[in-house]
């Protein structure tokens, strides 16, 4: 009987949720290479900077840090109806942002959510909710 692995985080873009109000998550798979995948797994890599393009009807992870390496594009994959749902969400004003890497089992997967940029009042105000959440003002 084999025992279901839970997903690992390798790695968690903690700034997306600071400058975006994050919306829909979609979990996809990642077209790697063997030392891209060992790179991930010893946790040698950044989504920080990092987002995801539309070209030619194809999902793009751009600035992805790996190792010593700084801009590498590597393609996601996903269904062409997710992609869709995704350019039209794009069309609206919306960003894809990557949040979280996961590769606790033998895929490596990325979580990307639609994102919609936060103004400056937004960002002093997730910071003074944070703040009296961890009892600073009392």
């Amino acid at each position: 009987m084999k025992k279901k692995r839970v997903s690992d985080n390798v790695t968690v873009n903690r700034r997306a949720r600071y400058d975006y109000v994050l919306g829909d998550e979609l979990t996809v798979g990642m077209a790697l290479v063997g030392p891209e995948v060992r790179l991930i797994r010893d946790h040698h890599v950044q989504l920080k900077g990092s987002f995801v393009t539309i070209r030619n009807a194809e999902l793009w992870l751009n600035n992805l840090t790996l190792g010593a390496d700084t801009a590498r594009n590597i393609k996601l994959l996903a269904t062409k109806k997710q992609i869709a749902a995704l350019e039209r969400a794009k069309v609206a004003g919306s960003t894809i942002v990557p949040v979280r890497l996961l590769g606790g089992s033998r895929h490596i997967k990325l979580t990307i959510a639609i994102g919609k940029g936060k103004k400056k009042y937004d960002k002093r105000e997730t910071i003074k909710k944070r703040d009296i959440e961890r009892g600073k003002y009392d």
